[in-house]
C-alpha cells in the first residue's frame, strides 16, 4: 500500500467548511491511486459527525464512484486523538 498525503482542500467560510470533491480527488487522481480516506478535525473537540459532514461524505463516496476512486472512510478528529469512522457509522 503506497500511502501519499495530500494539502488541505476545505475553504473555510466563517462556522462551515465548503468541500469541493475537485479539490479532495485531485491529488488522488495525479497519483492513480485507487482509494482515498478524507478525515478533518473539529475544533471544538465534539467527535461527533455533524449533519454536513455526513452530507460531505456522502457526496464524496459517489463522486470517487464516478472516478473510480473509493472513499475508504471519512474521520473526524479532535486534538485529543479521538476520532469517530463515518464508515463504522455507516455512511459510506
Amino acid at each position: 500500500m503506497n500511502l501519499m498525503f495530500a494539502s488541505p482542500w476545505v475553504a473555510l467560510v466563517i462556522n462551515a467548511s465548503l468541500v469541493h470533491p475537485r479539490e479532495v480527488f485531485k491529488s488522488a487522481i495525479l497519483n492513480n491511486a485507487s482509494s482515498v480516506i478524507v478525515a478533518h478535525q473539529h475544533p471544538s473537540g465534539d467527535i461527533a459527525p455533524s449533519k454536513e459532514d455526513i452530507n460531505v461524505t456522502k457526496r464524496l463516496a459517489e463522486a470517487g464512484k464516478l472516478l473510480g476512486i473509493e472513499v475508504l472512510d471519512h474521520l473526524v478528529v479532535n486534538s485529543d486523538t479521538s476520532f469517530t469512522s463515518l464508515k463504522e457509522r455507516g455512511y459510506i
